[in-house]
């Protein structure tokens, strides 16, 4: 299902580029992680961007505006500022009052469309094919984008925030809402859009990051979306810095790839040192000790390493730092934000405090002081910092 195609039909006649509404600028839409509608607006001298969240209403979630069947919630890309609330509302409202004509219609062909789709393939791994490779992230000063091989991930965390973007999305297309872990989506032609957008699109930094999946779950050892976009970005023509994350040591596999790649930047996400705790709840990603040899085997081929550290799990924060400033250039450091299907995996006695958002906050504040201590750059943005 063309999700985008269908977003943009309730907004007809407005295409990318063209005025929605005096001073509003209809930028593009998305339905990476659910519908997004993405417009400038006329700020003194400048525009800046606003994301406006479009799904299924559920008067459980909080929404702006509404139409019969549709919700409607803005937000602005990180590292801007606020956005107005009187702004995002006259905006979901003008947004809601342009869609509620074309609703019925609209939905009724994306049941018909999710109908014929559940009968022809009921799999959990589907072979897709995509709109556009390469996601515009950030904002207009600090772009970077996003590539994502892979929607869904069979290794499966039940904290990754991942689940509730794409339960949305699988919302949309009329699909099940199944187990998070027990289906992935395969982006066939991802590499052959990647190498025909690279041709025009400016050279921004592309992350590989399991915003929606894991670029190195279990099914990449097959299919090889993953490798066959590593070996586009090296053979463009201006080839992007790269960044690439995973749980997995199957990453191991394109080191001398990577290395290859101008720039290429590649991490573990690494939430405690402790594999008890890992295991717990991580029980089908890579151990802790491969996830640390895996850093060593890229920065001794000369590829920048880093690490994600979110949520923060217990484990010795001084033996983590340690550890750290032996494998890796950078660290990035998060909290947990919400324990999404992890509920039971928190309630543990043992891990309890781990949910506590003053424990978060704690740790990921002395895990910041301990590593800077060790000479570790820290880093609280989408990109590592830049190289002096």
């Amino acid at each position: 299902m063309d999700l985008d195609a269908h977003l943009l039909a309730l907004l007809a006649p407005t295409r990318p580029g063209e005025a929605l509404f005096p001073g509003v600028v209809l930028e593009r839409v998305s339905s990476e992680a659910g519908w997004r509608v993405t417009v400038s607006v006329s700020a003194g001298v400048g525009r800046r961007e606003v994301h406006l969240d479009v799904e299924p209403f559920d008067d459980a979630r909080p929404f702006a505006a509404r139409t019969e069947r549709l919700a409607f919630s803005y937000r602005l890309g990180r590292g801007g500022p606020e956005v107005d609330p009187a702004l995002g509302r006259r905006l979901c409202a003008a947004i809601a009052h342009r869609v509620a004509p074309r609703e019925a219609a609209v939905l009724a062909q994306m049941a018909a469309e999710a109908a014929r789709a559940r009968e022809e393939d009921g799999a959990r791994v589907r072979d897709v094919r995509v709109r556009r490779a390469l996601e515009p992230l950030g904002t207009p000063e600090a772009r970077y984008f996003g590539l994502t091989p892979y929607a869904g991930c069979v290794i499966g965390c039940r904290f990754c925030y991942a689940q509730s973007r794409l339960r949305a999305v699988r919302r949309l297309e009329g699909l099940d809402d199944v187990r998070w872990g027990s289906y992935v989506d395969v982006r066939v032609d991802l590499p052959e859009r990647l190498a025909e957008e690279l041709l025009t699109t400016p050279a921004h930094a592309i992350k590989l990051c399991p915003i929606l999946s894991d670029p190195y779950q279990p099914i990449e050892a097959r299919r090889g979306i993953t490798r066959a976009c590593l070996e586009v970005i090296r053979d463009a023509p201006q080839s992007p810095t790269v960044l690439v994350l995973t749980r997995s040591s199957l990453v191991l596999r394109d080191v001398a790839l990577l290395a290859s790649i101008a720039g290429a930047h590649a991490g573990v996400s690494l939430p405690t040192c402790d594999d008890e705790v890992r295991r717990h709840f991580e029980p089908r990603a890579t151990p802790i000790e491969e996830r640390l040899d895996v850093l060593r085997t890229l920065r001794a081929q000369g590829v920048r390493t880093f690490a994600i550290v979110q949520p923060i799990l217990p484990g010795p924060l001084d033996r983590l730092a340690d550890q750290l400033a032996e494998t890796v250039e950078s660290v990035r450091i998060d909290v947990l934000h919400g324990v999404e299907g992890a509920a039971a995996d928190f309630a543990d006695p043992r891990h309890a405090r781990a949910a506590d958002p003053a424990w978060q906050r704690a740790q990921s504040e002395a895990l910041d002081a301990a590593l800077r201590a060790r000479g570790v750059k820290v880093w609280r943005g989408e990109l590592p910092p830049a190289e002096p």
